[in-house]
């Protein structure tokens, strides 16, 4: 078995996504909006090698050698987002809600939790928890509008929780109605632009209950399981749990369900996760978050090489530069856009030249 597979991988269309930031990064020309690429074996669209099969296949196929002994999936997958509109808000269940949902066949597509973070390549906001109620409830009073205020009561009484069940449960004959109340505060700048592009839809005021977050470039935002969270704008690297279980809270046509929104989302008021870089002695920087399924590092190697003891299994993303990567007998030379999986079985891998990489991998205890 090779010990570097090189990744051919596939790009989502939703009509969120850029029509110029996916395809600058893979130097071939978008036919439409581009929303995330995708890098590893996740069974609806997995990367392709360049055999013509795909890396689920492959991995279906020498399970211990690929992803490690007793597994039976690649725990993570990771993507490069390019968000040009902003994203629906949904939230994620955690393992065993994950399990008892999938078992009861209640819309969860497997048994798997779905942690995730975001790393910024450029300005990128978020919405991500809730934020205090008193704050939240100032902001709708201030824009004074009678069906804003009855929010504000209703979350000044119950919390969150109420006034999110308040919001997804409004008449939909008073919604439009709801909606333009926030088109016509000028205060609110994000919920205001989402008036625009959701006007009948009341997730435009839940935006108001939440933390709005704007993270510099190299900055990391983590979303944990029951997390209700939105990406407004920007592109970044996420990595996550390789599932594909989500319940969406507005911002979309599609449906929300919320019955099961109110069972996973903590409606706690936090203050969001910042993950912050930590150097490794190998000169990997790593974003650690608090999840067995995944671990994101970045690697520029600048003038010297970095080596990683245990590398498997990961992916390497190039995303600047050039770099080339290497490990036993096998070599690849990667330039912007370009990744390989390097399976569990295998030596040290090495990374040199003057670019810039992230790798997934799994947490090493």
């Amino acid at each position: 078995m090779s010990e570097l597979l090189r990744l051919d991988n596939p790009i989502r269309t939703y009509d969120w996504g850029s029509h110029t930031v996916l395809a600058e990064l893979l130097g071939r020309p978008a036919t439409g909006p581009q929303a995330e690429l995708w890098i590893g074996a996740h069974p609806t669209d997995p990367s392709r090698l360049p055999d013509g099969s795909s890396l689920l296949d492959r991995i279906a196929g020498a399970p211990a050698a690929m992803i490690g002994p007793g597994a039976d999936r690649l725990p993570f997958l990771l993507k490069v987002l390019a968000v040009e509109h902003p994203l629906s808000l949904q939230v994620h269940p955690d393992a065993d809600q994950a399990r008892e949902g999938h078992a009861a066949r209640h819309g969860y597509a497997d048994a798997w939790p779905k942690p995730e973070l975001i790393y910024a390549l450029t300005p990128f906001e978020a919405l991500c928890g809730f934020t205090a109620p008193d704050h939240a409830a100032a902001l709708l009073t201030a824009a004074r509008g009678e069906r804003l205020r009855r929010v504000a009561h209703v979350l000044t009484a119950g919390g969150p929780r109420a006034a999110v069940t308040a919001l997804t449960t409004w008449p939909e004959d008073d919604r439009r109605a709801l909606v333009a109340e926030v088109g016509a505060a000028p205060e609110l700048t994000w919920p205001r632009r989402l008036a625009e592009r959701y006007p009948s839809d009341p997730g435009v005021v839940i935006s108001i209950l939440m933390n709005h977050v704007t993270l510099a470039p190299g900055q990391a935002l983590f979303a944990r399981p029951g997390t209700l969270h939105a990406y407004l704008r920007g592109t970044g690297v996420e990595i996550m749990a390789n599932s594909d279980n989500v319940v969406r809270g507005g911002l979309t046509t599609k449906p929300v369900d919320t019955a099961e929104l109110q069972a996973i989302t903590d409606f706690a008021p936090s203050r969001p996760e910042l993950v912050e870089p930590v150097p490794l002695v190998n000169g990997e920087v790593s974003f650690p978050a608090p999840t067995a399924h995944f671990q994101l590092t970045r690697l520029r190697p600048a003038g010297g090489s970095i080596e990683i003891a245990d590398p498997g299994p990961s992916a390497v993303l190039c995303l600047d530069g050039e770099l080339a990567v290497t490990r036993g007998g096998a070599a690849e030379r990667l330039r912007r856009g370009d990744s390989v999986f390097v399976p569990y079985a295998g030596g040290p891998l090495t990374v040199t030249g003057p670019g810039l990489a992230f790798r997934a991998s799994l947490p090493r205890r």
